[in-house]
């Protein structure tokens, strides 16, 4: 079930190089830091950005009206880490880098971006705008490295028919009874001998197990940035969410039915009925509302063992390599793309996507609670397809609930080691514990070499 989120997120229209004149709610500032000022013609340039869809596009075009001075050229393409480094080492980055959160501490610790806090109080940009998960990620020694982007949690997504016709409700697929969850999804799961036709639920591994530990209590990294991966919660999570795949086929056989899926297409693994539940990311309702508009879809927050709403957030950030050579308007591009005005234009913008699809607006999750707020009462009606409208109210909700993994100056190498620890667990080469406990010994290595 690996896909490009930001080639669906960023989408179809975009520009290698734009020329920026002209953002109705958007001020420009003066600053007094940086090689580039407001008042003059000057560029920026950015890394990681990809492609704009409308809700890209629109915030473009609100810088665009703020800063019509400004010449901005967008490299098109994903985050390149080889890329980023080799243009700091050389002198010569872009002035802008698009990545995401958890990716901070480890590039702070590199010295390979710049501390924001002193232009941040320059342009006057209001940081108790910004969820604190988020916030917090892009903080390392209480230092400011990034302005917080989108917001993505995750929640239980499930086929509504598959479960009514086994008399089920989506409160039986609730993650805070892991023994009832195990006998359901071992009940919903199908198969013909060895040849699986159906999932009953999918625990997304690797990528989820920040999420299960959680619901267990516990945390992948340490409030100090150290890793915690050896966590007897944590090996406890891994072993039941590992369970849950055994007991539906092993590790090979549920993969290779996995990707056999249309995650995108009319014909996706809910509609042809080859899977019944899986906690996944907010964004991936817009794609069903697009491509199965009638389906059946129910879904549940995704709750720890005493009942609580959680949830597993992350995103992108905006920062400013060292050695950028036009950090006013650098800093500039992250205010005005973060803003509440800018967000309630890329709403607009997006309504109108809507209208002309003939869609639902399901929401943009963005990292700006007061935007958030507004985009929903504006934009977000009722649809009169309640397990849509459920859906989107559930991620809604997520967002006060959420966690991010805490910052760490080793966060990339922490993940890294959980992440192959997880792998292992799944090709049979190690036990969870085990596995982790080599995680936990790489993972701090890494953290005491840069700590």
């Amino acid at each position: 079930m690996t896909i490009d989120r930001r080639s669906f997120l960023f989408g179809a229209s975009g520009v290698a190089a734009l020329t920026l004149a002209g953002c109705g709610g958007v001020k420009s500032g003066g600053s007094k830091s940086g090689s580039s000022s407001s008042g003059g013609a000057s560029s920026v340039t950015t890394q990681g950005f990809g492609k704009p869809d409308d809700v890209g596009q629109a915030r473009i075009d609100a810088f665009k009206k703020a800063y019509p001075q400004v010449t901005v050229r967008i490299n098109e393409g994903d985050f390149d880490p080889q890329q980023f480094l080799s243009s700091v080492a050389s002198g010569n980055p872009t002035d802008l880098v698009y990545l995401e959160r958890g990716l901070i501490g480890t590039y702070a610790a590199k010295g390979a971006l710049q501390p924001l806090d002193d232009l941040i109080s320059d342009v006057d940009i209001d940081t108790g705008q910004y969820r604190k998960p988020a916030l917090k990620q892009v903080t390392v020694d209480d230092k400011v490295y990034g302005i917080p982007e989108f917001y993505n949690t995750r929640n239980i997504l499930i086929n509504g028919k598959a479960l009514r016709e086994a008399g089920m409700s989506p409160q039986d697929l609730s993650t805070t009874d892991w023994n009832k969850l195990h006998a359901n999804a071992a009940k919903l799961f199908r198969a013909s001998g060895s040849k699986i036709s159906r999932i009953g639920f999918d625990p997304k591994l690797p990528e989820f197990l920040p999420l299960w530990a959680k619901g267990n209590g516990a945390d992948l990294v340490n409030e100090d940035g150290s890793p915690n991966l050896d966590d007897p919660k944590i090996i406890e999570a891994l072993t039941f969410a590992y369970s849950l795949i055994q007991e539906q086929g092993g590790w090979s056989k549920f993969k290779a039915f996995r990707d056999t899926w249309d995650i995108f297409g009319s014909g996706n693994e809910f509609v042809k009925n080859q899977a019944v539940a899986f906690p996944w990311e907010g964004w991936y309702v817009n794609v069903l509302v697009q491509s199965s508009p009638n389906l059946d879809l129910q879904s549940v927050q995704f709750t720890d063992r005493q009942g609580n709403p959680t949830s597993f957030c992350d995103g992108s950030a905006w920062a400013i390599p060292k050695g950028a050579k036009n950090t006013k308007a650098a800093v500039q591009w992250m205010k005005a793309m973060t803003a509440t005005d800018t967000w309630l234009q890329a709403g607009a913008a997006r309504a109108k996507t809507v209208e002309k699809n003939k869609s639902i607006f399901t929401g943009l999750w963005t990292a700006n609670t007061e935007a958030d707020h507004q985009v929903h009462d504006k934009y977000v009606k009722p649809s009169g397809r309640p397990g849509f409208d459920q859906a989107i109210n559930n991620y809604y909700a997520s967002t006060e609930s959420a966690f991010a993994i805490n910052p760490s100056k080793a966060g990339s190498e922490i993940k890294t080691a959980w992440t192959d620890a997880v792998n292992r667990v799944l090709a049979g080469q190690q036990g969870p514990e085990q596995a982790l406990k080599q995680a936990q010994s790489e993972a701090a290595k890494a953290y005491s070499a840069v700590k």
